[in-house]
């Protein structure tokens, strides 16, 4: 039983940070999915897949994980990088490319 540990990251629907302070501990597939002949869809019987648990912290998380005995891997979270953009950059005079509409 392995779990991998993370902070998410923003969705494309949102423009703020909400939600993205939590960690989130997610146990990794033991199973492989199968197909229903039937219907098409795809199924497993791995339950553990469905359970996702959230902390406040990546230290709560991990000492969880080593309380229950799981084996775990921390994913470190990638931090955006905003760039600076102002717009009247738009019409200076050296501009590297033309301007156009």
């Amino acid at each position: 039983m392995t779990a991998k540990i993370y902070r998410p990251a923003k969705t494309a629907m949102q423009s703020g940070k909400a939600k993205t302070h939590l960690w989130v501990l997610e146990f990794d597939q033991e199973e492989p999915r199968r197909i229903d002949p039937i219907l098409g869809y795809t199924s497993s019987s791995d339950m553990k897949q469905q359970v996702r648990l959230t902390f406040e912290t990546q230290e709560l998380a991990q000492a969880y994980a080593e309380r229950n005995g799981i084996d775990y891997r921390v994913i470190p979270p990638k931090e955006a990088k905003r760039q600076a953009v102002s717009y009247s950059d738009n019409f200076r005079f050296n501009r590297t490319q033309p301007w156009t509409h």
